[in-house]
């Protein structure tokens, strides 16, 4: 009887319970939170490059926004140098030439976002976070920061590994809503200084590190027909776009709530000049930048 009381109770914590809630939260990953003043503090370290990896961050595209349809958020093709069914939608709009199309192209585009490992330091909005490693994802800003440390605009600046335990530096997030976006700019790094000077300590926060490639392994994308389909049915599209067709798709969708798109990533994104390049040029330029670092 014990055995079997054993394996209804496993069964039963392995069934879900009916009526609940399937949760699609990943709790690898951290992610600092606004006050009641609308602002927002937290106090990092970046993790080096895990083992048989080789770079402290990689970074994806994807696509978020809602049509009639319903929410698209999805990782682009485009950070595999594939093509992604946005993308071309997005390009047929805008060679469309009309300027209500121009706009929802840019409403469409590719948000581009970096994840690290970080180890919280503080976290005055949740304690329970500190002490723990994390995956954070950010985006350009906080990237641009990150360079910025190991390669310094003035000369009267000494330049940091910021993905170092030992000589590198806390970073300290501060965070301001400015005009209904999450700013970044105040944030800043520490004085260089270890994580701690305990080697054991560092090596166990070393190795409690998340792998970063299997954020962006092929497996992690939905194909270019999934994709396409479920394009199809948020947008409520049944072929090409053509002058005349994409007028009444931009009258369908001039009361969307753009606004309800994931400011704080949109805000950091890249900006696109004309229709959607299908390869990733900015961040393959980082990617060169931090390769001649680490070689350097």
């Amino acid at each position: 009887m014990s055995s079997l009381d054993k394996l209804r109770a496993a069964m039963e914590s392995a069934s879900p319970t009916e009526g609940a809630k399937k949760s699609y939260s990943d709790d690898r990953y951290w992610k600092p939170e606004l006050d009641k003043t609308g602002n927002g503090f937290a106090v990092v370290r970046f993790l080096p490059t895990p083992q048989n990896e080789e770079m402290p961050w990689v970074s994806y595209f994807d696509h978020g926004f809602q049509g009639p349809g319903g929410w698209y958020i999805e990782k682009s093709l485009t950070t595999l140098n594939k093509k992604d069914p946005v993308s071309e939608y997005n390009t047929q709009l805008w060679n469309t030439g009309i300027e209500a199309n121009k706009e929802i192209a840019r409403k469409q585009k590719r948000r581009l976002h970096y994840v690290s490992n970080v180890y919280v330091v503080s976290d005055p909005k949740n304690p329970d976070n500190e002490g723990k490693v994390f995956l954070y994802k950010y985006g350009k800003k906080i990237f641009e920061q990150l360079k910025e440390a190991i390669s310094p605009a003035f000369e009267d600046e000494a330049a940091i590994n910021p993905f170092d335990l030992r000589e590198g530096a806390n970073f300290k997030i501060k965070i301001r809503k400015v005009d209904g976006y999450w700013n970044y700019d105040k944030s800043e790094f520490d004085s260089v200084a270890p994580l701690f000077e305990d080697e054991d300590k560092l090596n166990e926060i070393f190795s409690s590190a998340n792998s970063l490639t299997d954020i962006i392994a092929p497996s992690e994308f939905k194909t270019y027909e999934e994709l396409k389909e479920k394009l199809d049915r948020t947008l409520g599209l049944t072929g090409s776009v053509s002058t005349s067709t994409a007028e009444s798709v931009a009258e369908d969708l001039e009361e969307v709530p753009w606004s309800n798109v994931n400011t704080e990533s949109v805000a950091d994104e890249p900006v696109i000049s004309s229709a959607e390049s299908t390869s990733p040029s900015e961040d393959e330029d980082a990617m060169d930048y931090f390769k001649k670092l680490a070689q350097d």
